[in-house]
């Protein structure tokens, strides 16, 4: 089984003043002339992780990681103004421009996948390839299942700790009570809340317990952005059409495509990769056995690297996709 590259640092590290009052962190590792690839954190509200980087062969890949408004080392910190899916998809842009570069890869994983598909849709010609894990359509029940009914089943233990901040005659719609608090003036009330929503995630998301993923995600500077922006994007149905993603996945063909998800993924269950590999068939996928949702379990890490190695080895024929 293929375990992550050795730790690395950036060789560049950038700020790129986006639509007001956003600032985006961007920073570059690896090979300058190496296979662009473009590293899409998870939430939205996630950012980035250092560990990301290790994800490809550094003397193979330009390695490129950004936080998304409002997240991780992006400003200001869980800024709603301004947030939401076009916009992303319009940062994307701006970075690649700002980069000089003509295609790159997108790798993915939960919102990160989300965002990778909604950009590789809108702009195709840019994608040399998508590596994606954890599959979200962001779907109305998709999110539902995790933030109403649904994984509550599964984690009942845990589900009480997220339903605790809300009081009983609020909780036939959590994400609008949770959002009531997540904007609340009363910093104390957002950050009890910003800090269940983000543990009930992380508590779920890997097949087994991981203190590590769940001390990450209640970190109070990665749970309130996390929280807020996840709660706003999600009160709006993530600024999407219905079914837009597997709507529009015919404007991905051509696109070299490897799909990685896990098979006891509670977070976003199954069905969402199983819906997208039908409308993009032409796609790589894996259904990894042993795992949930987590990119840090092993043996999406190996599916994972296995599709980088794909990708380096396709990309050393020419500078574009193989057609």
């Amino acid at each position: 089984m293929l375990s992550l590259y050795p730790d690395i640092k950036p060789y560049a590290e950038h700020r790129l003043k986006v639509d007001a009052p956003h600032e985006l962190y961007i920073e570059e590792s690896g090979n300058s002339d190496g296979i662009p690839v473009v590293v899409v954190h998870g939430g939205p509200g996630g950012g980035c992780e250092d560990y990301y980087r290790r994800f490809f062969d550094a003397e193979r890949f330009r390695i490129i990681l950004f936080d998304q408004r409002g997240a991780g080392r992006s400003t200001p910190l869980a800024e709603l103004e301004g947030n939401d899916t076009q916009a992303l998809v319009e940062d994307l842009e701006r970075i690649r421009h700002f980069l000089g570069i003509d295609q790159w890869v997108l790798f993915g994983g939960s919102w990160g996948s989300t965002l990778s598909l909604v950009y590789a849709e809108t702009h195709p010609d840019q994608v040399l390839a998508l590596i994606l894990r954890g599959i979200f359509l962001c779907r109305p029940q998709d999110i539902h299942w995790f933030y109403q009914e649904g994984a509550s089943r599964v984690f009942p233990d845990y589900w009480r700790d997220y339903l605790s901040v809300i009081p009983e005659g609020e909780r036939d719609d959590l994400v609008s009570a949770y959002y009531r608090r997540l904007t609340s003036p009363n910093e104390l009330e957002q950050i009890q809340a910003a800090k269940a929503w983000s543990v009930w995630e992380g508590r779920c998301a890997t097949l087994h317990p991981n203190p590590r993923v769940v001390e990450h995600f209640g970190h109070p500077h990665v749970a309130i952005a996390l929280a807020r922006i996840e709660c706003h994007y999600f009160m709006n149905n993530a600024f999407l059409e219905a079914d837009q993603i597997v709507r529009d996945a015919g404007r991905l063909k051509g696109i070299p495509g490897h799909i990685v998800h896990g098979r006891y993924d509670m977070v976003c269950p199954l069905d969402n990769a199983q819906a997208l590999t039908e409308a993009w068939p032409e796609a790589d996928f894996a259904i990894i056995r042993d795992a949930g949702h987590s990119a840090s379990e092993p043996a999406i890490v190996d599916a994972l690297m296995i599709a980088c190695e794909k990708v380096a080895e396709y990309y050393a024929k020419g500078p574009h996709r193989p057609v």
